[in-house]
């Protein structure tokens, strides 16, 4: 048969082309048989036929579609099969080697010998003999040649149960396809599955999928429901016809109040439902004009909900930006100047439990890099005013008035209001913090909840305790013990860093796109507050002065000089909590740092959190001892999470340590790919990056995400998947070949230069200039415009008042150098802090 390159075959072309489904026989002139050179080619049929695909709600062109369907073995001149001994068949470079394969026999075969722990995947820890032969297509599947090794019978189990979701019952797979090299494979999954598998939508065609809500099972009331923003007349009258033509579904379509508040939020428990989102006008195939929900992408397979810009959307926007999927991220962004809009904040996640509390604030750094691509578009520039006028609305309303704002300071705070007992956890999740208070009253625990939450028992204890639990989950890091009992009076550094982020952003797109003078609209003006009045006018000046001030806060009450470090800030007691955490690191992503401090952090914290797999949330010394009493948290020591290292690689670059940033990315993918290869594909929310074999485990509360699938992963997680394509754009070829073979972060990087070709034999590395996937993709060498490249100089920051249109050159300096220039920087900086100072 003649090589699949002839034949413009595509190995590792995605599922809906590799294995698209097809009628064969097919007539007609939108599909033609192709068939193969060799053997009996009318048993291999091969069709390019045109499909009309709606993924992830987008309208497609007809997309090109090749499937592979094998009708079984060739009838001989006898009609019946020759007997004979099944031989080893040679590979040929000229003629890559493919196989014809019955996918259920094979399954079974497969399934029956190496999956020996009964759970649909392959990993190291099965005992099965770890080789298995198939049938190859240029013999017809008489000659055999074996797949051995965990990672690609792993593979073969995937590709089989991929093939039988589109019906297929007997395929022709490439053997590139199993034997794909790992870093290649899991950058392709994402970018071309993973992203389409989290994709969700709410709008009439989903509604009863999204509104299913396994929380809201515990409550007397858990029909679907969906509440309507009182500003949305066209999305009420939507849903209530949606409701009036499917009344099968007892869909409940909840009008919200003009203005939300705690009161409100805690009526609305014991009815929980889905929040609408924003919908665009569409016209239909009959010509005929409707509403459709504006997609986005969700961090984990199980949710349907959109979650917060802080810890999930905006990470996996820098993903999807980078795999091309610019309009996916525009998206998303509207749906988030839509909340703040019609809610008042970007919301923790679209459920009308989550109406009074947020999530760290990303908005215009995930609008501007959306602007980037899209700037050359129409209506680009309205976007960028919509997205910063909700972030100016979001920034006063949420994080500079009560009750986050702390006014002795100047800084801001998570501390959410809300009245109760947050409603969304486990129905036992706070038993033993209520059972005394039960105790005391002489109630059961369910008793003494509703005497709680109605006011008639009043107890001050749970009422600060409550508070700081809702602040934890408003800051994303439920949980830590960083912020046990004490989080809604920090000051955080992570937070105010944002915060900084919004002001710098603010200004500079105020002065370099709207000359200066921004207007306040209806839709994004508030009453109570004098900057959001309709008409007012905003200048960067003025957010020049609050990023300023905001700079001299975090210096004096966050940064420790001594230690080389920032820590959080009691505002009750007035005193820094020297709880070590990585997020230090995002003082370098927002630009807050001097030089001289981002070199004492490079200096003193990255040592203090650079583990094996990347960095670690937190120090072991500042999380403690643990035991019975005093469980593991999730967001502390010794696990590492997909935000934390992006925004630490970010800052690096954006302050010349490339090393570094090269080094933690490494660490970070290495700890990635190995469990990917070793563990059947598995991508999951965190890891333990102290963990040689199995860091994907987790000891914590709520366990691990993504673990739990049965044949294929089909979605990762959202922001690992982002920090995956994000960290590739860090390395070099070099360092993707390492990578590629598994070799440690350690070896790779105490080997010489002589010796790394000989530990790149001995990892099985691919050879240099081997051709991936993709002739267009991230592992091509250049130079890239990538968010961690482009961080360095943000295109705002320019002396001559014009936009920066080439990416920085590196500028690269000794360790000498580089303390001679952040001495004389440093000393610059403190007699204009002086001068500013004096002008407050």
């Amino acid at each position: 048969m003649s090589g699949w390159k002839d034949e413009g075959h595509d190995p590792f072309s995605e599922p809906r082309i590799y294995y698209g489904q097809t009628s064969l026989g097919a007539k007609g002139s939108q599909a033609r048989p192709r068939g193969y050179s060799h053997g009996h080619a009318s048993n291999c049929n091969c069709y390019w036929i045109f499909c009309f695909a709606s993924e992830a709600g987008y309208r497609r062109s007809s997309d090109l579609v090749q499937t592979h369907e094998y009708n079984g073995p060739p009838p001989t001149k006898y009609n019946h099969r020759p007997v004979r001994r099944a031989s080893l068949d040679a590979f040929s470079h000229h003629h890559p080697r493919q196989f014809v394969i019955n996918v259920q026999e094979t399954m079974d075969r497969l399934v029956a010998t190496e999956d020996t722990d009964g759970n649909y995947q392959i990993t190291i820890e099965d005992g099965g003999p770890k080789v298995l032969s198939l049938g190859t297509a240029n013999s017809n599947g008489y000659r055999r040649h074996d797949i051995r090794g965990t990672y690609a019978l792993a593979n073969l189990l995937q590709e089989l149960t991929i093939a039988q979701d589109f019906g297929r019952k007997h395929i022709i797979l490439d053997e590139a396809r199993l034997t794909e090299n790992p870093v290649a494979r899991l950058h392709r999954l994402i970018k071309t599955s993973f992203w389409d598998g989290l994709t969700r939508r709410i709008d009439g065609s989903v509604i009863e999928t999204v509104t299913t809500d396994p929380k809201a099972e515990r409550v007397d009331d858990p029909r679907p429901r969906i509440y309507v923003p009182y500003r949305a007349p066209e999305q009420l009258e939507y849903y209530q016809k949606v409701a009036k033509d499917y009344p099968e579904l007892n869909l409940d379509v909840v009008r919200l109040p003009e203005v939300i508040d705690a009161q409100y939020t805690y009526s609305i428990n014991d009815k929980p439902g889905i929040l609408a989102l924003a919908m665009d006008k569409v016209v239909d195939e009959n010509g005929r004009e409707e509403l459709k929900g504006w997609p986005f992408v969700v961090p984990g397979g199980r949710f349907n909900e959109l979650y917060g810009l802080g810890w999930d959307s905006y990470m996996i926007s820098l993903g999807l930006l980078l795999d091309d999927k610019t309009d996916l991220a525009k998206s998303m962004v509207i749906n988030f100047c839509f909340e703040i809009e019609h809610y008042g904040k970007i919301l923790n996640a679209n459920r009308s439990y989550y109406l009074s509390r947020s999530q760290p604030p990303f908005l215009t750094d995930m609008a501007l890099q959306v602007y980037k691509k899209i700037k050359h578009e129409p209506g680009a520039l309205e976007f960028l005013r919509t997205s910063i006028l909700a972030a100016i609305k979001e920034y006063h309303t949420v994080w500079m008035s009560q009750p986050r704002y702390d006014s002795a300071t100047g800084l801001s705070r998570y501390r959410p209001d809300g009245i109760g007992i947050p409603p969304e956890t486990e129905p036992s999740h706070f038993d033993s913090t209520l059972q005394p208070f039960a105790e005391k009253y002489n109630m059961s625990i369910e008793d003494f909840i509703v005497a709680y939450n109605e006011g008639t028992v009043k107890e001050p204890y749970l009422d600060e305790y409550f508070l700081h639990d809702r602040a934890v989950r408003e800051s994303g890091h439920d949980t830590t013990y960083r912020f046990e009992g004490i989080c809604a009076n920090l000051a955080t550094i992570d937070l105010n860093s944002l915060l900084y982020k919004y002001e710098t952003d603010i200004s500079r797109v105020i002065r370099e796109y709207f000359n200066d003078r921004l207007v306040i609209p209806e839709e994004f003006s508030a009453p109570g507050f004098s900057e959001l009045k309709p008409g007012s006018v905003t200048t960067s000046a003025r957010w020049d002065r609050r990023a300023r001030k905001r700079k001299l806060a975090i210096n004096k009450y966050l940064w420790n000089d001594s230690k080389g470090m920032y820590y959080d800030y009691d505002t009750v007691k007035k005193r820094q909590i020297t709880y070590e955490s990585a997020t230090v690191f995002w003082a370098m992503w927002a630009g807050v740092s001097t030089p001289s401090q981002a070199a004492r952090l490079v200096e003193v914290a990255l040592p203090k959190f650079e583990e094996l797999g990347g960095l670690a949330s937190g120090t072991e010394e500042s999380r403690g001892p643990l035991g019975i009493d005093r469980p593991n948290r999730q967001w502390d020591y010794p696990y590492g999470w997909a935000p934390q290292q992006m925004l630490a690689w970010i800052g690096l670059e954006r302050y010349g340590y490339h090393e570094d940033a090269k080094r933690l990315a490494y660490r970070w993918l290495f700890m990635i790919t190995k469990a990917f290869v070793d563990y059947h594909g598995v991508v999951v929310e965190k890891y333990d990056v102290t963990r040689t074999t199995d860091p994907h485990r987790v000891d914590a509360e709520y366990g691990n995400q993504g673990l739990d699938f049965r044949g294929v992963a089909r979605e990762g997680f959202g922001w690992v998947n982002a920090s995956y394509q994000l960290g590739l754009t860090l390395l070099s070829s070099h360092a993707k070949r390492a990578l590629g073979a598994c070799i440690p972060p350690e070896a790779f990087f105490n080997a010489t230069l002589a010796d790394m070709e000989s530990l790149m034999d001995e990892f099985g590395a691919s050879p240099p200039g081997t051709p991936t996937a993709e002739d267009d993709n991230v592992f091509n060498d250049g130079v890239l415009l990538t968010p961690a490249v482009t961080a360095q100089q943000d295109p705002f920051e320019n002396l001559g008042g014009k936009v920066a249109t080439n990416t920085p050159e590196i500028e690269w300096r000794t360790p000498m150098e580089k303390s001679i220039m952040d001495a004389l920087q440093h000393s610059t900086e403190a007699a204009q802090e002086k001068k500013t100072v004096a002008a407050l």
